[in-house]
C-alpha cells in the first residue's frame, strides 16, 4: 500500500483541485486509488458535506471516510490527546485503503483559525509513513523567494533531501516559461532529490462559476432563472456606457451588471441573446426592478434561457462583491469538477508517479483510464467521421475539439454559414481542416447508389431523393460508399433515426449475420458492456451466442478484458435452455473466451469480474440499464452498434460535449479495428 500526503504551502494554492487531479492521474495508471481528508475545514457558508471528500466521491465514484470535525480535533489537541487523534485518523486511513493500491491523504490548510495545521500535517505524514508532495501557487514573489518558501516548507517534513519528501506541484501558473525559469534558477530543483511533479497553468474557464452559484453567493433575487444552472460566468462587465459602446462587450459567458432602470442595456443584452450569444446573464443592481413593459419586449431572450438576477447593492458595491466571491468548486458542480480533474491530471508527471507506486494489484479499466485510452487510440487511428447534425451547437463544439486534438477528421453535414453562426455565437474556434459539407450541394449524387443498394426493396429514385432529405440517411450513404469511416448522430434525433438507416444500408461485418448493440457503462471502478439493449427484441440461442461474441470483441477492441456472463433472471425454463444453448455455441466458436451462464444479474454484478453482460432479451437489458442509471452509473456517450461493416453510434438527447467527443473517438477506434467489435 502506497500513501501520498499532499500538504499546502499556504492558503488558496488549489489543494482540492490537486487532489482531484492526482486521483485521476493515478487511476489512468491503472491503480486502485483511495482518498482521505482527515480533518474537515469548511469555508464560510459551507453547510453541507466536507468539500474535498464530496467532490472526490462524486467525480471519481469513491466512498471516502467522512473526516473528523475541526472542533473535535481542536478539543483533542487542547486536551493533549495528539496520540489518540492520530490513532483515530489512522483508523480512517485503513478504511480508505481497503482494496486500494494507493491512498491520497489531503493535509490541513494553514489559516488564521487553524495555526496548528503545519504541526498536524507533520505528525500525520510520519504516522502514515507517507510520501510528501507539497502544493504551492506562485504569488507576487521572485523565483528565489518562491524557491526559499518551498525549502522552508519542505524542512517541516524532514527537508528536501529526505527520501519521503518527493517534491512540489505548482498550481495557477500564469507566466509562460515560469517553471522552466524556476528549475534553472532554483538550487532546490536542480537535483533529483526534490522534483517538480506538476505545473498546472491558470485557465480562466476552470474558475467560471455557474450563474446559479453567483445568485446563491450574492443572495440575489432570481427574476428569471432561465438556464442559470448551465450557463457560466467567464467575465463580468459593468455597463455604464451607451449601447453602441457596450455591444462589443456582449460575448459568450459575460455577466452583464447594470442598474435595473437601464432599459437600453437590458434590451441590448436581450437582442444579443436572441441572436445566439449565450450570455451568462443579466445582474440588475441598485434594488431597481426592470419595467414590466421592457421585460415583455425581452420575452424571446427569456424563453431562450437568459437568466436575470437582481441585487439591492449599488453597481460599484455589486462589482466589489463579485470580485470577492468564493471561487471554490461547489460540491454539486460535476461538470466543472470533471474539467478541473482532467486538466490537472494532464499536467502532472504521471510516468514518475506511476513508477513510484509500482504495479497495480488488479487489472481493471477504470472510467478515467478508459476515456484516456479512447483518445490515445483514436489519435493513432486517423479516421474520418461524419456528423449529420452538423449545426447542432454541442456537435459543433465536439467536432472542433476532435479536429484540433487530432482525435478524428470530422465532417459536419450542414450549411457552412449555419455552422459559422453557431461557432460565433457560442465562442467556438473552428480549427483548420474541419470539413463542413453542404447537404444541398451533394445530395443528388447519392440517389442512384441508394436505389442500387435497396433495389430488392423496390426503392425508386423519387423515394430515395425524399429519404436523402434526412441528413442521417445522407451520412449513412456516405458511410455505405466508404467515403467516411464512421457516423455519430442522435443529439437531436431519436435513436430509431440513427439505427434504421444503418440497418438498411450498411452490410454486416465479415463473419456476422446480424447487428446488435451495447452500452458502455461507467461503474465506479471499471467500465463494463451491456448488450443487446436496442436492436434484437427476442434473440434465439444462435443470435444470443453471436451477440455475446460481438460484445466480447467490442470490449476487447476498446481495451476492456472480456469476461462474459450470459444473464438469466426470470426462472423460466425455456429461457434458461436458450441461454445454455447460447453458451454452448459461443464456447464452441471461441474456446479461448472467458464466458459463463446462465447467471442471475445480481450474481454477475457482485463478483466484480464480469465485464460483458449479455441479456436474454431487450426487456431484461433495458431493466438492467435503467437500474444502473438509478445508481448513477451512466453510459459513456450513447448506444454503440456492432456487427456492421462500418461503425454507427447513437447519442442520447441530453448528451454532453465531452460524451460526444468520446463517442467520436470510440467510433474511430471501431473503424480502425474493421468494426469486428
Amino acid at each position: 500500500m502506497h500513501c501520498f500526503f499532499i500538504a499546502p504551502t499556504g492558503f488558496g494554492v488549489g489543494l482540492t483541485s490537486t487532489s482531484l487531479g492526482l486521483v485521476r492521474a493515478l487511476e489512468l495508471a491503472g491503480l486502485q486509488v483511495g482518498f482521505l481528508k482527515p480533518v474537515a475545514q469548511p469555508h464560510p457558508g459551507d453547510l453541507g458535506p466536507e468539500r474535498s471528500t464530496e467532490l472526490v466521491a462524486r467525480t471519481h465514484g469513491l466512498k471516502p471516510p467522512m473526516p473528523l470535525g475541526q472542533s473535535q480535533v481542536e478539543r483533542m489537541l487542547a486536551d493533549g490527546q495528539l496520540d489518540e487523534l492520530l490513532d483515530e485518523i489512522t483508523r480512517l486511513y485503513q478504511q480508505a485503503a481497503q482494496g486500494k493500491d494507493v491512498v491520497i491523504v489531503e493535509g490541513m490548510v494553514p489559516t488564521r483559525h487553524a495555526s496548528y495545521a503545519a504541526r498536524i500535517n507533520f505528525h500525520l505524514a510520519k504516522s502514515l509513513d507517507a510520501d510528501v508532495i507539497l502544493v504551492s501557487a506562485p504569488e507576487d514573489e521572485s523565483l528565489s523567494e518562491l524557491s526559499d518558501r518551498l525549502e522552508i516548507q519542505a524542512q517541516q517534513f524532514g527537508g528536501p533531501r529526505d527520501p519521503k519528501v518527493l517534491g512540489v506541484i505548482l498550481n495557477k501558473v500564469r507566466e509562460e516559461n515560469f517553471t522552466k525559469r524556476l528549475k534553472e534558477q532554483s538550487p532546490l530543483l536542480r537535483g533529483n532529490d526534490f522534483r517538480l511533479l506538476g505545473s498546472v497553468p491558470w485557465l480562466d474557464e476552470l474558475n467560471a462559476p455557474r450563474t446559479r452559484d453567483v445568485a446563491d453567493l450574492l443572495g440575489a433575487q432570481v427574476i428569471h432563472a432561465g438556464d442559470y444552472d448551465q450557463r457560466r460566468v467567464q467575465k463580468i462587465v459593468v455597463c455604464a456606457r451607451t449601447v453602441p459602446n457596450t455591444v462589443q462587450q456582449l460575448k459568450p459567458g459575460v455577466l452583464v451588471v447594470t442598474p435595473g432602470d437601464r432599459d437600453d442595456i437590458i434590451l441590448a443584452a436581450s437582442l444579443a441573446s436572441m441572436n445566439g450569444v449565450p450570455l451568462a446573464g443579466l445582474l440588475l443592481s441598485s434594488d431597481i426592478q426592470p419595467d414590466p413593459r421592457t421585460l415583455e419586449l425581452c420575452r424571446g431572450a427569456l424563453q431562450g434561457g437568459l437568466p436575470v438576477l437582481g441585487v439591492a447593492t449599488g453597481t460599484y458595491d455589486t462589482a466589489t462583491n463579485l470580485n470577492r466571491m468564493n471561487r471554490e468548486i461547489p460540491v454539486d458542480d460535476r461538470e466543472r469538477a470533471e474539467k478541473v480533474t482532467e486538466f490537472v491530471a494532464r499536467n502532472l508527471d504521471l510516468d514518475w508517479l506511476r513508477a513510484r507506486c509500482g504495479a497495480p494489484s488488479a487489472q481493471r479499466l477504470s472510467p478515467p483510464a478508459f476515456r484516456h485510452r479512447l483518445i490515445q487510440q483514436a489519435q493513432l487511428a486517423g479516421k474520418r467521421i461524419v456528423l449529420p447534425e452538423g449545426s447542432e451547437p454541442r456537435t459543433v463544439q465536439a467536432a472542433a475539439a476532435c479536429q484540433a486534438r487530432g482525435i478524428a477528421h470530422c465532417v459536419l453535414l450542414a450549411k457552412p454559414e449555419d455552422v459559422r453562426a453557431v461557432a460565433s455565437a457560442q465562442g467556438i474556434t473552428l480549427p483548420e481542416g474541419l470539413e463542413i459539407l453542404d447537404p444541398d450541394l451533394v445530395r443528388e449524387r447519392y440517389v442512384q447508389p441508394m436505389v442500387e443498394l435497396r433495389q430488392n426493396k423496390s426503392l425508386n429514385a423519387p423515394m430515395a431523393t425524399a429519404q436523402l432529405e434526412d441528413n442521417v440517411v445522407l451520412g449513412t450513404m456516405m458511410l455505405a460508399l466508404d467515403e467516411v469511416d464512421g457516423l455519430v448522430s442522435g443529439a437531436i434525433h431519436p435513436t430509431a433515426n440513427t439505427i434504421r438507416p444503418a440497418l438498411q444500408l450498411i452490410k454486416s461485418a465479415p463473419g456476422y449475420r446480424l447487428a446488435s448493440s451495447v452500452y458502455l457503462m461507467l461503474l465506479p471502478e471499471q467500465v463494463v458492456v451491456y448488450g443487446d439493449c436496442a436492436v434484437n427484441p427476442e434473440p434465439d440461442a444462435g443470435d444470443l451466442a453471436e451477440i455475446a461474441l460481438q460484445s466480447a470483441d467490442s470490449a476487447e477492441a476498446l481495451g476492456i478484458i472480456p469476461r462474459v456472463a450470459l444473464i438469466s433472471d426470470s426462472g423460466d425454463t425455456a429461457e434458461e435452455t436458450k441461454v445454455r444453448e447460447a453458451l454452448k455455441q459461443a464456447r464452441a466458436a471461441r474456446p479461448d473466451l472467458s464466458i459463463d451462464g446462465p447467471l442471475p444479474y445480481s450474481t454477475a454484478t457482485r463478483d466484480g469480474r464480469t465485464t460483458v453482460f449479455v441479456f436474454p432479451d431487450l426487456a431484461s437489458g433495458d431493466a438492467a440499464y435503467k437500474e444502473a442509471q438509478q445508481g448513477n452509473y451512466v453510459a459513456s456517450g450513447g448506444l454503440m452498434l456492432q456487427g456492421l461493416r462500418k461503425p454507427v453510434n447513437d447519442l442520447p438527447r441530453n448528451v454532453l460535449v465531452d460524451d460526444i467527443i468520446h463517442t467520436i473517438a470510440l467510433t474511430a477506434i471501431q473503424a480502425a479495428c474493421g468494426n469486428e467489435g
